[in-house]
């Protein structure tokens, strides 16, 4: 069942989105050669305990993982791109990493990624990460009232086949306020005018993610980690957005 938030819950997980997005900054500005994965976790478990927020991720179980998943942000290295578990290894000059935060504040949920490459980066990967903002940016852009869901996903994947990249459609975007993850699913491939008919009070999570050279995943002997079955290089983006009268406001957004 889609959840229409009013005016007074979009507001309150505005709160929520901003902190995702300064705590997604920081780790950012922290993910330099030689810092270890466990050192972001560490800091992403400090900022939560300090905001009072909770974690959407810790003792999370869905059917796909091998729950409990303990850690509070997903950290997905190169072919991994997402559900990363954190794990112990230092980064490397030229990894492609993805950061995917979701937390609550007073019961309402906000959730964010980015991918960005360590110390050196090959234009490849630029192209790669340029590729899935541009698809979320598309997609917020047709994000209208009276559109649909398959609107953004075709925005996606028309993104997608612009740059020469596949489009995995077994994981995709969602709905989310009081919880992580509800109705309606965002796939990233669609036909427009198709699928539930977006309405003011509509929050929903857009993540265009893409593999190189395949639409293909696995999972990860950790049982969470996804990564593409070829072993290309990965890249998400990814915002929570309300739907206005007008144009949907990016309630993850950095200042």
């Amino acid at each position: 069942m889609v959840e229409l938030k009013s005016p007074d819950e979009i507001a309150r997980m505005r709160v929520t989105g901003r902190f995702v997005a300064e705590v997604l900054a920081e780790l950012r500005e922290r993910a330099r050669v030689g810092v270890n994965l466990l050192e972001l976790e560490a800091h992403v478990r400090e900022r939560i305990r300090q905001r009072g927020a909770q974690s959407c991720y810790w003792d999370y179980s869905p059917s796909f993982g091998r729950g409990p998943f303990r850690n509070t942000v997903c950290l997905s290295v190169n072919d991994a791109v997402l559900h990363g578990l954190p794990f112990d290894y230092a980064l490397r000059d030229g990894d492609v990493l993805t950061m995917d935060l979701a937390v609550g504040i007073d019961g309402w949920v906000a959730d964010s990624a980015i991918t960005t490459v360590v110390g050196t980066a090959a234009a490849e990967d630029l192209r790669l990460i340029r590729a899935t903002e541009e698809a979320l940016a598309a997609a917020i852009a047709v994000a209208l009232p009276g559109n649909h869901i398959g609107d953004i996903s075709a925005a996606i994947s028309g993104v997608a086949r612009d740059y020469g990249y596949p489009v995995n459609t077994e994981f995709g975007g969602h709905g989310l306020g009081r919880t992580m993850h509800e109705d309606p699913h965002v796939a990233n491939h669609g036909r427009p005018g198709r699928g539930f008919r977006l309405r003011p009070g509509l929050t929903i999570a857009i993540e265009p993610w893409f593999a190189r050279t395949t639409d293909r995943i696995y999972t990860d002997p950790d049982g969470w980690t996804l990564r593409s079955a070829d072993g290309s290089r990965t890249a998400h983006s990814e915002h929570t957005i309300a739907i206005t009268d007008g144009a949907a406001e990016i309630l993850t957004a950095a200042d």
